[in-house]
């Protein structure tokens, strides 16, 4: 062999060579979200199981987690997975009701009640028009996660409508806000030493960039979405005992704590379907029905 055909046979050996490296390297995708992360947060949990398991497939894919808000700040994610420069994140839908009016009836007084409920409801008529509005602005639904929140004050225990009138509340939201005002209480934007929260579940689900679920084969969109599945399973085990650990951490500090009775809780539908539904109904094209399809779930 002359020296000029053995030195084309190692310039091939060595573009090959370089070429698998390059077929083997992994895709990696970023995920991002504003839950402390490594501290037991579920949502953070939820989305560490994902890459878990993705890495353990074997299929070339990695996911790198970036909690806390460390890669976008909250609101901006949204945006990001639309536009393809970010691939996964555990999000508060509602953040992104001001792009599509609809999500937020994810954060709506009342509709949900209960975790029983909320899995019912991930079923429903409701949820298939969310999910069909989260995919048609280019993003696909991974986990589905429904957190519950609580009433919380200093002045007197807040059980009816009544109970509230002339109190100061720091609202979860517009579509609360109109609630709470319409029981004669006055907002604030910030945290108040009267009321504290808002009687609330939020739709907080693992989303993805249909760009970068796109840009993936066969194999790997199947192990996101089987991680994904399992994800939500995880969360639907962990929501009761999230509950439980609120109000054990209350009573330890003295503060009552006490579960509504079913009058008291419709007491607050009879004002949310005057305020909050009725003006979601108003501003929001296919509201109405979008209300009436979430409150017919039993």
């Amino acid at each position: 062999m002359s020296k000029s055909q053995h030195a084309g046979v190692l310039v091939a050996l060595t573009a090959a060579m370089l070429a698998g490296s390059v077929a083997a390297a992994p895709m990696v995708l970023r995920a991002s979200h504003q839950f402390p992360g490594g501290k037991g947060d579920v949502r953070d949990e939820m989305v560490q199981i994902i890459a878990r398991d993705a890495k353990a497939a074997g299929v070339d894919l990695e996911i790198q987690v970036y909690p806390g808000a460390s890669l976008f700040k909250p609101t901006e994610q949204w945006n990001a997975m639309v536009n393809g420069q970010l691939d996964i994140s555990s999000f508060p839908l509602d953040y992104a009701s001001g792009k599509e009016r609809a999500f937020g009836a994810t954060l709506m007084p009342g509709l949900v009640r209960s975790h029983e409920r909320a899995a019912r409801l991930n079923d429903s008529k409701f949820m298939k028009e969310i999910r069909s509005k989260i995919e048609k602005a280019g993003v696909i639904v991974l986990s589905d996660a429904w957190l519950a929140g609580a009433v919380a004050s200093k002045k007197a225990c807040i059980r009816t409508p009544a109970d509230i009138k002339g109190l100061k509340v720091r609202s979860a939201g517009p579509t609360f806000a109109a609630m709470w005002q319409a029981a004669g209480a006055s907002i604030v934007s910030i945290p108040s030493n009267e009321v504290y929260n808002a009687l609330w579940f939020m739709y907080e689900p693992v989303l993805m960039s249909k760009k970068s679920f796109d840009r993936l084969d066969k194999k790997q969109q199947d192990v996101l979405l089987k991680a994904g599945k399992k994800a939500q399973e995880y969360f639907a085990k962990e929501a009761k005992g999230l509950d439980d650990e609120m109000v054990k951490l209350f009573k330890e500090h003295k503060v009552e704590v006490v579960t509504l009775t079913p009058a008291e809780y419709d007491a607050w539908i009879n004002v949310a379907k005057e305020s909050s539904y009725a003006e979601f109904a108003k501003d929001v094209e296919g509201g109405k029905q979008i209300i009436d399809d979430a409150l017919s779930v039993k």
